[in-house]
């Protein structure tokens, strides 16, 4: 018989990487479902709204691939995350580890989560070689400062990272 697993992957994505996108890759091979969750986060004081940050998700999987467009879906949430999970009917919860700093929060999170919704497991998912060490924060801050973010995001998402960016310097 056969298990439709479905996972979650939930995060800000303010904005999508090609590290988000590695991940989201990766956990399309052990889930048949992954839901791609956009948070509502005020305390991350966010460069794009939340409708904004999903489009550039959903423009994103599309180049994935057929595949990913089938098996994956892109939905916004502002609830606990152990609510959202099920909501989507997740048992999983996938979240990428860059680095020995993402671990201590992670791991508290995962403790928390499974304390609240002990049916729901955390896979964690190593960054790749290629992606570890790129993060959104430092993606805008590139971009704000005039670097090239090409090899950090997906075409689409540079796109309006430069335009938002170009926004924010005519005002």
């Amino acid at each position: 018989m056969k298990r439709n697993r479905v996972g979650l992957y939930p995060g800000t994505f303010d904005p999508p990487t090609a590290g988000h996108l590695d991940v989201i890759r990766r956990a399309l091979h052990i889930v048949d479902k992954l839901v791609i969750g956009v948070a509502v986060n005020v305390g991350k004081d966010p460069m794009f709204l939340l409708n904004e940050r999903v489009d550039m998700v959903k423009e994103a999987i599309s180049e994935l691939g057929p595949d990913a467009t089938r098996n994956a879906e892109v939905r916004p949430f502002e609830t606990l995350l152990m609510q959202f999970s099920k909501d989507c009917g997740a048992s999983i919860i996938v979240r990428g580890l860059r680095a020995v700093s993402d671990f201590e929060y992670e791991f508290q999170m995962a403790g928390m989560n499974a304390h609240l919704e002990p049916n729901v497991e955390t896979v964690f998912l190593m960054a790749s070689e290629q992606t570890q060490f790129i993060s959104s924060r430092l993606v805008k801050e590139i971009c704000v400062l005039g670097g090239d973010i090409t090899d950090f995001v997906p075409g689409n998402v540079k796109k309006r990272l430069l335009d938002r960016v170009g926004d924010l310097k005519q005002t």
